[in-house]
């Protein structure tokens, strides 16, 4: 968005609110500490998805090494990622 200042200088306007709802990803990578059971329980947990959708998260993740598990608003990101990492798994936001 741009305006023009009373002195005719045309400025940009920043539009925070816009930045906000962009889709952000998170991004689960795989470890060595986690049996699958544990991701798929905190993947329920965090996305709310079925077992069937965590089961293949999980196995995404083990293959390839990472999995994008979410994507939305980033404070929804925010909270998946949290949700995730409370049983220390390693996440990432990604726009």
């Amino acid at each position: 968005m741009i305006k023009e200042s009373p002195t005719g200088i045309v400025e940009p306007i920043e539009d925070i609110s816009t930045e906000l709802h962009l889709a952000f990803k998170v991004i689960l990578y795989n470890d060595d500490h986690h049996s699958f059971d544990e991701v798929i329980v905190q993947l329920i947990k965090a996305v709310k998805c079925s077992f069937e959708k965590a089961r293949d998260f999980a196995f995404e993740v083990h293959v390839k090494g990472k999995a994008i598990v979410f994507s939305g608003e980033l404070n929804k990101c925010l909270k998946v990622s949290a949700i995730l990492q409370e049983i220390e798994l390693h996440t990432q936001i990604v726009s």
